[in-house]
């Protein structure tokens, strides 16, 4: 990769030592695997309603990406507080990590409000953004109004588990995400197809599962943090101190940016959608089909951005700005090796994927084929990008460079396309959901320039 050529007393291969590979093992591998355990969940959601209707389907696919976008919400909320977090940490400064962990959980409350009455009063329009068929829009909105509450426990779990990376105890959170996931896999098979004795509930019963089972892993995170009288069980002081003038500002500085960020980023996503809705119901079903795979699949990059993201923080927040630099080119190609593995293996596996969606229509299964594969590609040209702005980049409070780049080419450039190809020029979907791709190209030319600039680097711990 050409932006490894800058000069730097540290070459990316003389930071591979056994402290930093300890840190992958620590930090890497467990924020990883609790990205894939809850990318999991919406994938095994939809395997799941997948024995029912093509409906069903279709309506979990819209109701989940506007999930989705109030989810990205949130994490940009505690995306903010993860860069305070991990550059405290850095410092060695406790209290200033519990103080960041307690303040990010309040903006995070305050703001899941938003899409949680957005949905449990508006949700019919909602799902009318991107489908105009009555059943699939009156399935969506009852999904959607039982799984909105979910969005207040994720302001709590994810405001810790957002603490829990930055002191290099992301395993914590892990576990407890598993065995969240798990209970909701329970609750789904109970729920969905009436077992045990419970009527059967169909796509409600899925939308049920998510709440009850994002309500008990709060109460197993609090149990946790209670058990072992973490430093990140804060009360009432720790919030009075953290809720202070200049903390708020500090925290809007990176948060505001950094959410708007996400929104918009999440917001293309259900555009997209939209778009893929006009196509027709197949072009639509098997967008629905694909989002889950997709997540999935990203997962690993997901997992591999964050701990980059945590890791570099701390050398930025202990002022090692050489050595910083140097290990974010080192996630950065271990990024791009990871995601082209999990490409080639998509690819070997995709017939077994595929067949898992037994409502599938001969069509639409011809059609999520030809998209499967296009994904393959996709996430590939992903890698660098996400690498940089969700991770190294971001380590830095970076935040405003990757707020103007989403904005440019997603919505100043990809979004518009795409809408182009499918509302003028009427073409297929596959073709379409190719050009969805189109921004990340130019994304490569932009983080690489910006990471090479060095005007990402930021010591935000003061």
């Amino acid at each position: 990769m050409s932006f490894m050529s800058v000069s730097s007393s540290k070459s990316p291969l003389s930071v591979l030592d056994g402290q930093l590979l300890k840190s992958i093992l620590v930090i890497a591998i467990p924020v990883t695997l609790q990205t894939i355990l809850f990318s999991s969940k919406g994938l095994i959601d939809v395997i799941m309603i997948g024995q029912l209707t093509e409906q069903d389907i279709a309506a979990a696919g819209v109701a989940g990406r506007a999930l989705f976008v109030a989810t990205i919400l949130l994490s940009g909320v505690t995306a903010a507080g993860s860069m305070l977090a991990a550059q405290y940490f850095g410092a060695k400064d406790q209290q200033g990590v519990q103080r960041s962990v307690a303040l990010t959980w309040v903006m995070a409350s305050v703001t899941a409000l938003l899409p949680v009455i957005m949905f449990v009063f508006c949700g019919m329009s909602v799902m009318s953004l991107a489908s105009q068929q009555e059943t699939i829009k009156l399935l969506g909105t009852e999904y959607l109004f039982f799984t909105s509450f979910s969005l207040l426990c994720i302001a709590f779990t994810g405001s810790i588990a957002a603490g829990l990376r930055s002191m290099h105890q992301a395993s914590v959170s892990t576990w407890l995400s598993g065995i969240g996931i798990a209970l909701n896999v329970l609750l789904n098979w109970v729920l969905i197809f009436g077992r045990l004795g419970v009527p059967e509930l169909g796509l409600k019963g899925a939308a049920i599962a998510t709440l009850i089972s994002s309500l008990l892993e709060v109460a197993m995170t609090l149990a946790y943090l209670s058990y072992k009288k973490h430093i990140l069980l804060f009360n009432m002081a720790t919030l009075r101190k953290a809720l202070n003038q200049s903390a708020l500002i500090r925290f809007a500085r990176l948060a505001l940016p950094t959410t708007t960020n996400f929104i918009l980023w999440a917001g293309g996503l259900f555009t997209y959608t939209a778009i893929m809705g006009q196509t027709g119901e197949e072009g639509l079903v098997a967008l629905s089909v694909m989002t889950p795979i997709e997540a999935f699949s990203l997962s690993f990059l997901g997992g591999i951005a964050n701990a980059s993201s945590v890791i570099v923080g701390n050398q930025l927040g202990a002022k090692n700005e050489e050595l910083a630099y140097a290990q974010a080119i080192v996630f950065t190609a271990l990024a791009f090796i990871v995601t082209l593995i999990v490409a080639v293996s998509m690819y070997l596996l995709r017939d077994s994927v595929l067949g898992l969606f037994t409502a599938l229509s001969t069509e639409t299964r011809e059609l999520a084929n030809t998209f499967y594969l296009i994904l393959c590609v996709g996430i590939v040209l992903r890698s660098l990008p996400t690498t940089m702005v969700v991770g190294v980049l971001r380590a830095g409070g970076d935040v405003k460079f990757c707020l103007y780049q989403d904005l440019f080419t997603q919505w100043g450039f990809g979004i518009p396309i795409a809408a182009v190809g499918a509302f003028v020029l009427g073409l297929s979907p596959d073709i379409v959901f190719a050009m969805f791709f189109l921004e990340t190209l130019f994304k490569w030319f932009a983080c690489v320039y910006r990471f090479r600039s060095k005007k990402w680097i930021n010591f935000l711990a003061h």
